[in-house]
């Protein structure tokens, strides 16, 4: 498992999470409680905590290549549910 994580600077991080999640619930497990929430992917699994300056992402995925990808899919996403702001700034970590 690899995982990595990033703080996606906005003040909107709730909302986007609420649209995001919505979207995927029509075809994928997704969760949400309060500022917090998941979406299990067939290889990997997103998790998102809003705060009132950020949107921290945790991303954990079966191999390199399928963090790559979803990496570029949540990003592509969430551009497209914070269009006034886009593009948004992902500064992945490898977690510790």
């Amino acid at each position: 498992m690899v995982i990595e994580t990033a703080d996606v600077p906005t003040a909107h991080g709730a909302k986007y999470m609420q649209q995001l999640l919505k979207h995927w619930s029509h075809k994928l497990e997704t969760h949400l409680d309060g500022d917090a929430g998941s979406v299990l992917f067939d290889a990997a699994l997103a998790r998102f905590a809003a705060g009132p300056a950020a949107l921290a992402v945790t991303l954990e995925a079966e191999t390199a290549e399928v963090l790559e990808r979803m990496k570029s899919v949540l990003a592509t996403h969430l551009d497209r549910f914070a269009f006034r702001e886009a593009p948004l700034a992902f500064d992945w970590k490898v977690a510790a």
